[in-house]
Protein backbone atom coordinates (compact mmCIF):
# COMPACT_ATOMS: atom_id res chain seq x y z
CA UNK A 1 0.00 0.00 0.00
CA UNK A 2 1.31 3.25 -1.00
CA UNK A 3 -0.11 6.61 0.62
CA UNK A 4 0.63 10.07 -0.67
CA UNK A 5 -1.25 13.02 0.41
CA UNK A 6 -5.26 12.70 0.55
CA UNK A 7 -5.29 9.37 -0.70
CA UNK A 8 -3.99 5.39 -0.48
CA UNK A 9 -3.29 3.39 -3.19
CA UNK A 10 -3.51 -0.49 -3.10
CA UNK A 11 -0.94 -2.48 -5.18
CA UNK A 12 -0.56 -6.23 -5.36
CA UNK A 13 2.85 -7.84 -4.19
CA UNK A 14 5.41 -7.99 -6.70
CA UNK A 15 5.18 -12.01 -6.29
CA UNK A 16 1.24 -12.12 -7.48
CA UNK A 17 2.18 -10.36 -9.88
CA UNK A 18 4.51 -12.88 -11.58
CA UNK A 19 3.54 -15.64 -13.98
CA UNK A 20 2.12 -18.58 -12.58
CA UNK A 21 4.50 -20.50 -15.10
CA UNK A 22 8.10 -19.47 -14.91
CA UNK A 23 9.78 -19.55 -17.98
CA UNK A 24 12.45 -22.47 -18.23
CA UNK A 25 15.82 -21.87 -17.41
CA UNK A 26 18.36 -21.68 -20.63
CA UNK A 27 21.38 -23.30 -19.60
CA UNK A 28 22.88 -21.19 -22.16
CA UNK A 29 22.33 -17.60 -20.43
CA UNK A 30 25.78 -16.16 -19.24
CA UNK A 31 24.46 -16.21 -15.91
CA UNK A 32 23.69 -19.93 -15.82
CA UNK A 33 27.27 -20.59 -17.44
CA UNK A 34 28.75 -19.11 -15.10
CA UNK A 35 27.10 -21.58 -12.11
CA UNK A 36 27.63 -24.23 -14.04
CA UNK A 37 31.59 -23.87 -14.04
CA UNK A 38 31.29 -23.74 -10.31
CA UNK A 39 32.00 -27.23 -8.94
CA UNK A 40 31.00 -26.32 -5.54
CA UNK A 41 27.76 -25.13 -7.04
CA UNK A 42 26.83 -28.19 -9.20
CA UNK A 43 27.81 -30.43 -6.16
CA UNK A 44 25.44 -28.44 -3.85
CA UNK A 45 22.16 -28.58 -6.27
CA UNK A 46 23.09 -32.29 -6.95
CA UNK A 47 22.72 -32.42 -3.08
CA UNK A 48 19.60 -30.65 -2.91
CA UNK A 49 18.11 -32.32 -5.80
CA UNK A 50 19.12 -36.18 -4.54
CA UNK A 51 17.64 -34.60 -0.75
CA UNK A 52 14.09 -33.80 -2.28
CA UNK A 53 13.74 -36.86 -4.43
CA UNK A 54 14.68 -38.92 -1.23
CA UNK A 55 12.62 -37.21 0.97
CA UNK A 56 9.84 -38.10 -1.34
CA UNK A 57 10.57 -41.51 -1.27
CA UNK A 58 10.05 -41.92 2.51
CA UNK A 59 7.19 -39.31 2.58
CA UNK A 60 4.94 -42.21 3.35
CA UNK A 61 7.44 -43.38 6.34
CA UNK A 62 7.03 -39.93 7.94
CA UNK A 63 10.72 -39.91 7.93
CA UNK A 64 13.43 -37.63 6.00
CA UNK A 65 16.63 -37.74 4.73
CA UNK A 66 18.10 -37.05 8.33
CA UNK A 67 16.57 -39.97 9.73
CA UNK A 68 17.52 -42.45 7.34
CA UNK A 69 21.23 -41.19 7.75
CA UNK A 70 21.29 -42.15 11.40
CA UNK A 71 19.72 -45.37 10.45
CA UNK A 72 22.25 -46.34 8.36
CA UNK A 73 24.73 -45.50 10.59
CA UNK A 74 23.45 -47.34 13.28
CA UNK A 75 23.12 -50.41 10.61
CA UNK A 76 27.18 -50.69 10.61
CA UNK A 77 27.66 -50.43 14.47
CA UNK A 78 26.20 -52.21 17.71
CA UNK A 79 24.73 -48.59 18.94
CA UNK A 80 26.07 -45.62 19.28
CA UNK A 81 26.06 -42.64 21.72
CA UNK A 82 23.91 -39.31 20.85
CA UNK A 83 27.29 -37.33 20.81
CA UNK A 84 28.98 -39.80 18.56
CA UNK A 85 25.88 -39.95 16.28
CA UNK A 86 26.27 -35.82 16.12
CA UNK A 87 29.86 -36.14 15.34
CA UNK A 88 30.07 -38.52 12.72
CA UNK A 89 26.96 -37.03 10.83
CA UNK A 90 28.07 -33.86 11.10
CA UNK A 91 24.32 -32.64 13.21
CA UNK A 92 24.24 -30.45 15.60
CA UNK A 93 23.41 -32.13 18.87
CA UNK A 94 20.20 -31.04 19.50
CA UNK A 95 18.91 -32.30 15.82
CA UNK A 96 19.99 -35.66 16.93
CA UNK A 97 18.14 -35.82 20.04
CA UNK A 98 14.72 -34.80 17.73
CA UNK A 99 16.09 -37.39 15.10
CA UNK A 100 16.34 -40.23 17.38
CA UNK A 101 12.74 -39.35 19.36
CA UNK A 102 11.33 -39.55 15.75
CA UNK A 103 12.95 -43.20 15.63
CA UNK A 104 11.99 -44.43 18.45
CA UNK A 105 8.35 -43.43 18.30
CA UNK A 106 8.38 -45.46 15.00
CA UNK A 107 10.45 -48.31 16.95
CA UNK A 108 13.07 -47.92 14.42
CA UNK A 109 15.47 -47.26 16.94
CA UNK A 110 16.00 -47.68 21.07
CA UNK A 111 18.06 -46.02 23.28
CA UNK A 112 19.85 -48.25 25.94
CA UNK A 113 21.76 -47.30 29.41
CA UNK A 114 25.82 -47.19 28.63
CA UNK A 115 27.60 -50.15 30.21
CA UNK A 116 30.60 -47.36 30.76
CA UNK A 117 28.23 -44.13 31.65
CA UNK A 118 24.74 -44.67 33.68
CA UNK A 119 24.21 -40.87 32.01
CA UNK A 120 24.98 -41.94 28.72
CA UNK A 121 22.31 -43.46 26.46
CA UNK A 122 23.42 -45.68 23.31
CA UNK A 123 21.37 -45.56 20.98
CA UNK A 124 20.93 -48.77 18.71
CA UNK A 125 18.41 -50.28 15.58
CA UNK A 126 15.79 -52.79 16.60
CA UNK A 127 14.93 -55.24 14.34
CA UNK A 128 11.91 -52.80 12.69
CA UNK A 129 14.54 -50.38 11.59
CA UNK A 130 16.64 -53.52 9.92
CA UNK A 131 13.27 -54.08 7.71
CA UNK A 132 12.35 -50.10 7.55
CA UNK A 133 16.20 -50.12 5.72
CA UNK A 134 16.24 -53.30 3.62
CA UNK A 135 12.73 -52.00 2.42
CA UNK A 136 14.19 -48.63 1.30
CA UNK A 137 16.99 -49.89 -0.62
CA UNK A 138 14.97 -50.23 -3.84
CA UNK A 139 13.41 -46.56 -3.36
CA UNK A 140 17.24 -45.30 -2.85
CA UNK A 141 18.57 -47.14 -6.12
CA UNK A 142 15.92 -45.38 -8.13
CA UNK A 143 16.91 -41.95 -6.54
CA UNK A 144 20.52 -42.78 -7.67
CA UNK A 145 19.56 -44.07 -10.81
CA UNK A 146 17.21 -40.90 -11.55
CA UNK A 147 20.45 -38.43 -10.43
CA UNK A 148 23.04 -40.61 -12.53
CA UNK A 149 20.98 -41.59 -15.46
CA UNK A 150 22.96 -39.49 -18.17
CA UNK A 151 25.67 -41.42 -17.13
CA UNK A 152 27.01 -44.81 -18.35
CA UNK A 153 28.17 -47.71 -15.76
CA UNK A 154 31.57 -47.20 -15.57
CA UNK A 155 31.48 -43.07 -15.33
CA UNK A 156 28.76 -43.63 -12.59
CA UNK A 157 31.64 -45.57 -10.70
CA UNK A 158 34.42 -43.04 -11.96
CA UNK A 159 31.93 -40.14 -9.70
CA UNK A 160 31.24 -42.49 -6.81
CA UNK A 161 35.12 -42.81 -6.44
CA UNK A 162 35.86 -39.84 -6.61
CA UNK A 163 33.05 -38.85 -4.24
CA UNK A 164 34.61 -41.02 -1.88
CA UNK A 165 38.02 -39.43 -2.20
CA UNK A 166 36.63 -36.21 -1.59
CA UNK A 167 34.40 -37.26 1.26
CA UNK A 168 36.89 -38.85 2.96
CA UNK A 169 39.02 -36.00 2.84
CA UNK A 170 36.70 -33.68 3.50
CA UNK A 171 34.21 -34.74 5.97
CA UNK A 172 36.40 -36.36 8.51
Amino acid sequence: MLESPGRIEHREPAIARQHATPKPIDAHEPWMRGLHADTGYLLYRLGLRSGQLFNACLQESGLRLRHYAVLRFLATSEGALQRELSTRLGYDPSAIVGLVDDLEKQDFAERRPSPDDRRSRIVALTEKGRAFLRDTDEAGQRVTNELLGPLDPAERDALHALLLRIAEDGLN
